[in-house]
């Protein structure tokens, strides 16, 4: 923001400058009027300088921004007029008055615009050239007259133009520069969320892989045990109960050990549960979120639960975000082999083959989630149509998962 504030404090030290010039130059003009119009001048420069005052405080163009329409306010277009029509009089009344000229078509530029102000400044520049044929001396050359006021015009135009054509490049780098900072911050971001569930479903996995499968196996002996040992050793029978029940322990605790390292909404619901709070969580606020589920619902592999919420997490913060949405359904559907989730808005879509489809983050994380476990991501949406994510992830087949 260094290079735009210096210009736009550029802008304003030219303002500070225009008002003191034309002060001084209001000042020139009633002192060499003629002596029988010098009170008609002194009162039209007054008038000028009060309007001028009056317009710089309620107009305050040095903090409209230089990509805002400026002359479509009526007070600047009245401030303008009049400043116009009382430099008109001090035209007719003093010589000197042609000289407000420069100031004048500066100002105008400034406050109207690059268009309307183009009109005002030919105004000005007619009225200078009028006045100044009508005050020549005889025997001064005609074309002087005319070529001042025109160049002096010309001059204004183009130094307006040329800073508010580096107010408006400033302002363009400085957002290109704040959207990269953003994407970079969001990529940074991303990369530690992605490292930081990668380690948890690297743990997850080795604590269900060895001590959850190692209690498992040995309170299965213990139970075989048990019911191999006779009746009548009862001793041998509390034994077996007690490794019995303090392996069952400890594979509870393993479990709770494992969903801990799982999302927060996991670690207390299943998954069903887990999407209706995620849901509850975005709805509101003109937007109204439905969860459902399809099927028959059934715990799945850990590293699919998380994925499926993680996917309706972020489907869900884009629509908030990005979609103007009233409504979002989240559907998930349990089949024999597969699961599947979608996320359908009734928002304003996007084009997919615009910039939009592949510009984000949101979209790249859920293809890259659906690809690490052999899934198949589905969009479909239009502009002002709306937009469905669908997800589908293999699972094994209920019996298959009784079996193992």
């Amino acid at each position: 923001m260094a290079g735009v504030g210096r210009l736009v404090d550029a802008t304003r030290a030219l303002l500070r400058g225009l008002d003191a010039l034309l002060v001084a130059l209001v000042l020139v003009a009633v002192l060499r009027a003629p002596n029988g119009s010098r009170w008609a001048a002194a009162a039209a420069g007054g008038a000028l300088v009060a309007v001028h005052v009056w317009g710089r405080r309620r107009v305050r163009v040095h903090d409209v921004s230089v990509d805002v329409p400026r002359g479509k306010r009526p007070e600047a277009i009245a401030w303008m007029l009049v400043d116009l029509a009382l430099w008109c009089v001090l035209l007719v009344t003093s010589p000197a008055g042609l000289w407000l000229a420069f100031p004048l078509v500066l100002l105008q530029m400034h406050v109207l615009g690059p268009r309307l102000g183009i009109v005002a400044v030919a105004l000005t520049t007619a009225g200078a050239v009028v006045s100044g044929s009508s005050w020549r001396a005889p025997g001064d050359p005609a074309l002087g007259y005319v070529l001042g006021p025109v160049v002096g015009a010309a001059v204004a135009v183009g130094v307006v133009l040329a800073l508010e054509a580096l107010v408006r490049e400033s302002q363009a780098r400085q957002r290109a520069l704040d959207e990269l900072t953003a994407a970079r911050e969001h990529l940074a971001e991303a990369e530690r969320d992605r490292a930081v569930a990668a380690e948890r479903e690297r743990l997850a996995r080795e604590v269900h892989d060895t001590l959850a499968q190692g209690f498992s196996a040995v309170e299965l002996l213990l139970r075989s045990a048990r019911a191999a040992l006779g009746s009548d050793d009862e001793r041998a029978g509390a034994l077996v109960d007690r490794a019995r029940a303090t392996a069952l322990d400890n594979l509870a605790e393993a479990r709770r050990f494992v969903r801990a390292l799982a999302p927060a909404d996991l670690a207390v619901a299943a998954l069903p549960d887990a999407l209706r709070r995620v849901a509850d969580r975005v709805d509101g606020q003109g937007l109204h979120v439905v969860a459902r589920v399809e099927g028959t619902a059934r715990p799945l592999a850990a590293p699919v639960e998380t994925t499926l919420l993680r996917i309706a997490q972020s489907a869900l913060a884009n629509v908030r975000q990005h979609a103007d949405a009233r409504r979002a359904d989240v559907t998930l559907t349990y089949l024999d082999d597969r699961v599947l989730l979608d996320v359908v808005d009734d928002g304003r879509g996007f084009d997919p083959a615009g910039p939009a489809s592949g510009g984000g983050f949101g979209l790249a994380a859920i293809r890259s989630r659906v690809r690490e476990l052999g899934g198949t991501l589905s969009l479909e949406t239009a502009t002002g149509l709306g937009t469905a994510v669908a997800v589908a992830l293999p699972v094994p087949r209920p019996d298959d998962e009784e079996g193992t």
